[in-house]
């Protein structure tokens, strides 16, 4: 019996998944990995976009194991990030994108009065609470390549070439000028964008 859930969140405009191919790849390498699956699931031929979906942005959150468990869908309303607060945890893992995320909580219940989180574990850069993260030194952003999670918005920016991958510890951060938050659900263009210094 699978003990513990994975999801993807996939974002839907215009009734269209977005980065479809990138959630399918993580989805189907997280089944084999932690379940031993061999079969690959096409998501397009097994979630169908209801009628009550509009043309706006929804978030549609797939909750998985050895079969789909549930689907749901939500109208996405981005916060309002405008300070972050460094929290540091040596130990915290999210290889795999759990439904439930405890370890995450914990560390989010620390910023105080800040908005957002980004977490430092062994003296590394890794992501917020939700997002992967990229860094302006500038010509050119990065992200770190000691991320907790390898998120599709990443995969699909690697792939561009729009960023790209390498070691940033605590202390390069004053290298680097701003800091760039985003997810499945928030595209580049459209990611909250931070001064580096306002959180050191």
């Amino acid at each position: 019996m699978l003990q513990r859930l994975c999801i993807e969140t996939i974002a839907v405009e215009y009734r269209q998944f977005k980065n479809l191919g990138y959630h399918e790849a993580r989805l189907n390498k997280t089944r084999n990995e932690l379940w031993g699956f061999s079969d690959t699931w096409d998501l397009a031929q097994m979630i169908r976009i209801p009628d009550s979906v509009s043309d706006a942005l929804y978030k549609c959150r797939i909750a998985y194991g050895s079969e789909i468990d549930n689907v749901q869908w939500e109208l996405y309303v981005p916060r309002i990030i405008k300070t972050i607060k460094l929290v540091y945890d040596n130990k915290i893992d999210y290889t795999y994108k759990y439904d439930k995320r405890p370890e995450l909580n914990v560390l989010f219940e620390q910023r105080g009065d800040a908005h957002e989180i980004l977490i430092i574990k062994n003296g590394m850069v890794t992501d917020t609470y939700v997002h992967n993260v990229a860094l302006f030194d500038g010509s050119k952003w990065f992200t770190p390549d000691t991320c907790l999670l390898k998120g599709t918005q990443r995969a699909s920016l690697l792939d561009k070439g729009i960023i790209k991958t390498c070691s940033i510890s605590e202390k390069d951060l004053q290298k680097y000028s701003h800091i760039r938050l985003f997810n499945a659900m928030i595209g580049w263009e459209e990611a909250p964008v931070l001064e580096v210094s306002s959180m050191l």
